[in-house]
């Protein structure tokens, strides 16, 4: 099961960049077929709320990859050591 947390971290972190590029590119797609103001506002505001989530993706996914998460507790006395 730890080899398949593993892996997952990989993928996380692959997928955290690989999701910002496809986004910065629709949004430059999209832009460019409606260029006003509206269609500038929404993405923007798309791109700089998405980019937060997709680091935090690359983080959880090289937590996973280091092995952080090969024990989770199982009852609230482990959570103190």
């Amino acid at each position: 099961m730890n080899q398949i947390k593993r892996f997952a971290g990989i993928l996380w972190m692959l997928l955290g960049p690989a999701a910002v590029y496809y986004l910065v590119k629709t949004a430059a797609t999209e832009i460019g077929k409606k260029p006003v103001l509206d269609t500038k506002i929404q993405w923007a505001v798309f791109v700089v709320v998405f980019i937060p989530i997709a680091i935090g993706m690359v983080i959880f996914g090289w937590y996973a990859f280091k092995g952080e998460y090969d024990h989770l507790p199982e009852n609230s006395d482990e959570l103190i050591n």
